[in-house]
C-alpha cells in the first residue's frame, strides 16, 4: 500500500490556449499586421483537406494543415518578412480573458503561502499545450507565469544536403523568414505533451517521453494534474487525465450559447468534471473551482506524505503499563 501512494509534491495546471485563455484565435494579430481577411484564410484552410484528397492525398493532418497554409502565404509574399521574432512581437498584442494573467500568479501564491503546503514543499506549475504558435505564446504577457509551452514551431532555414561539410551561408537579418515546420502539436499529440509533463521531460535531463519510469516515480502524477480547455478537440486529453485520476474543466465565453452547450454536453457525457465561464477573476465559478481543485490535490499530497513517513519510521517507543523504562 505504502509503495503505491504518490507523494510527489508538484501540481500541474495545464491549459489549452485559444478560447480558453484568450477570446478567439491567436493568429488574429498576424492577420491584422498583414491586412489579411482572417475569414478567407480559415475558409481556405478548411477546404484544403477535401481538395488535397481529390488530388490523391488520402492522409491529411487536418489539425495542423493551417501551418502549411501560413508558409504558402509567406512564399507568395503575402506574409512577407514573417519570422519567429515577428511572431513573438505579435504575441504581445494578445488580449486575455478577465483575471489573466494575474490568476496564474495567484494560484501559485495560494499554495506557497499556505503553511502546511509550504512545509511539504508543494508547488504549482502552469503549462500551456496548444495547437497554436509557440512563439506567439512566448511573446504574450502570460509567458512569464508559465513553466512550459508545448505548441507548433516554425524553423527559419532549410538546411541543404551536405550542410555539415559545406556549412550554411549567412543571410542578412531582413531576409530571415520562416521556411518550414519544426514541431507540431495537434489534438491527438497533445496527449504526448501530457506524458512529457508527467515524466518531467522538460525538467530532467536525459529523460524523454519513451523513457521507462515507474508510475510512482514520475515527476508529476496524473492525479496531480488539472486540465482546462474549451471543447471537443480536447477530448483525447480529457480522457487521459480523467482515466488516471486527474481533474478536468471546460470553459465558455460569456454569452456564447453554442460554447456553453458544447461544454455542458461534455459534462453530461462524463468527459469533464465541471465547467464555467472563461472569467478568472476572484469569486467566479471558474476561479473557485480551480482553486478548490488545487486544494484537494494539495491536501491529498499532505495526507499521503504523512502516512508514508509514519509507516516508514514507526511509532515512538512507549512505556509499558506498570513497568519502568529499560535502559
Amino acid at each position: 500500500m505504502v509503495a503505491e501512494l504518490f507523494t510527489k509534491t508538484h501540481i500541474a495546471v495545464i491549459w489549452d490556449f485559444d478560447k480558453t485563455l484568450i477570446p478567439g484565435y491567436m493568429q488574429e494579430p498576424l492577420f491584422r499586421h498583414y491586412k489579411v481577411d482572417s475569414r478567407e484564410f480559415w475558409r481556405e484552410v478548411n477546404s484544403l483537406p477535401a481538395y488535397l484528397r481529390r488530388e490523391g492525398n488520402e492522409m491529411v493532418a487536418e489539425d495542423s494543415i493551417y501551418l502549411n497554409h501560413i508558409l504558402s502565404y509567406v512564399r507568395a509574399g503575402v506574409f512577407r518578412g514573417l519570422n519567429n521574432k515577428l511572431l513573438r512581437k505579435l504575441g504581445s498584442e494578445l488580449e486575455f480573458y478577465p483575471g489573466l494573467p494575474q490568476f496564474f500568479l495567484e494560484v501559485k501564491e495560494h499554495v506557497t503561502n499556505h503553511p502546511v503546503y509550504r512545509k511539504h514543499d508543494i508547488k504549482v506549475e502552469h503549462y500551456i499545450v496548444s495547437t497554436g504558435l509557440r512563439q506567439m505564446i512566448l511573446g504574450s504577457k502570460i509567458a512569464e507565469y508559465v513553466d512550459g509551452v508545448w505548441a507548433c514551431e516554425f524553423v527559419e532555414m532549410r538546411l541543404p544536403p551536405g550542410y555539415l561539410q559545406n556549412g550554411v551561408p549567412e543571410r542578412p537579418e531582413e531576409e530571415i523568414t520562416i521556411e518550414d515546420i519544426g514541431f507540431i502539436i495537434d489534438n491527438t499529440t497533445k496527449t504526448r505533451a501530457i506524458f512529457e509533463i508527467n515524466k518531467g521531460v522538460n525538467k530532467l535531463e536525459a529523460i524523454d517521453v519513451n523513457t521507462f519510469i515507474p508510475r510512482s516515480e514520475r515527476r508529476i502524477p496524473f492525479q496531480n494534474m488539472i486540465y482546462i480547455a474549451d471543447g471537443p478537440s480536447d477530448v483525447p486529453v480529457f480522457s487521459l487525465i480523467n482515466q488516471n485520476g486527474g481533474r478536468t474543466f471546460g470553459v465558455y465565453a460569456k454569452g456564447a450559447r453554442e460554447e456553453f452547450a458544447q461544454v455542458n454536453k461534455l459534462q453530461k457525457q462524463g468527459r469533464i468534471h465541471s465547467f464555467g465561464e472563461a472569467n478568472y477573476e476572484p469569486n467566479t465559478q471558474t476561479y473557485m473551482w480551480i482553486m478548490n481543485a488545487v486544494d484537494e490535490i494539495a491536501e491529498t499530497i499532505v495526507r499521503n506524505t504523512e502516512f508514508v513517513l509514519s509507516s516508514r519510521t514507526g511509532e515512538s517507543p512507549r512505556h509499558l503499563d506498570g513497568q519502568e523504562e529499560l535502559e
